[in-house]
């Protein structure tokens, strides 16, 4: 750990245009959910005319299933830039203060997988 030469300005900058991207991967994985949804509603069926809600067929079927097995990959993009980005500003924290083992400590920590629970399987509400 020693011999690092951190510019707390530099880490500010850089971790504010992740934050920038992240956002941005936000508004496409909102979006990614409603197009998912619209085209399994849109891809219709092979039965003949019906009233109400229309049955789900098997473009639908396996588009939702395509959602429900990538769900967790999708959630630990946002949850690992997360971890990274914050603990990149309490590495720095500690740095700035001369506490480079607690520097290290979360450095290590940042570098650490999340763990992420889906919501609706009963272990959460997303990540951690």
């Amino acid at each position: 750990m020693t011999g690092w030469d951190i510019s707390p300005s530099g880490v500010e900058f850089v971790t504010s245009l992740v934050q920038d991207a992240m956002d941005d991967v936000a508004k496409d994985v909102k979006a990614y959910g409603t197009d998912m949804e619209s085209a399994a509603t849109s891809a219709g069926t092979i039965s003949g005319p019906y009233c109400g809600a229309a049955p789900t067929g098997a473009i639908g079927a396996a588009l939702a299933l395509f959602v429900e097995r990538t769900a967790a990959d999708v959630l630990f993009l946002g949850a690992r830039a997360a971890k990274s980005v914050n603990g990149a500003h309490e590495a720095t924290a500690h740095y700035a203060v001369g506490d480079e083992e607690m520097a290290a400590r979360a450095q290590r920590r940042a570098l650490a997988a999340p763990k992420i629970d889906l919501p609706g399987t009963g272990e959460g509400d997303g990540q951690k």
